[in-house]
């Protein structure tokens, strides 16, 4: 199940306790049709990797995480684990966002 975070505090919680899961954080806007077009691929990406931990972040409704997070761009990808971020990916490549997961997963 993907959630969304909607401040700043949510997002440092989250960060925190993720341990050595992976988090991955879908930076996305209700008017990005590229954002729209891959949402349903992320979701299903609940269900295939159940050991991920899948967060959405609306940059409109939470622009102080986005600007945190260095967001230029929509959809942005960023992949954390032990709180620190380890990955990033910008556009809606399905292909290359399933296999930074897979890379991640299987180290």
């Amino acid at each position: 199940m993907v959630q969304y975070v909607e401040t700043e505090d949510e997002f440092r919680a989250i960060l925190e306790s993720g341990g050595d899961k992976l988090i991955v954080v879908d930076f996305t806007a209700t008017w990005c049709g590229p954002c729209q077009r891959i949402a349903p691929f992320y979701e299903s990406l609940a269900t295939k990797y159940p050991g991920i931990l899948l967060y959405k972040v609306d940059v409109d409704e939470a622009a102080e995480i986005s600007a945190q997070c260095g967001i230029r761009a929509m959809p942005t990808f960023q992949f954390y684990k032990f709180g620190k971020k380890v990955d990033e990916l910008c556009g809606a490549d399905q292909d290359k966002l399933e296999s930074i997961i897979m890379k991640l997963t299987s180290s």
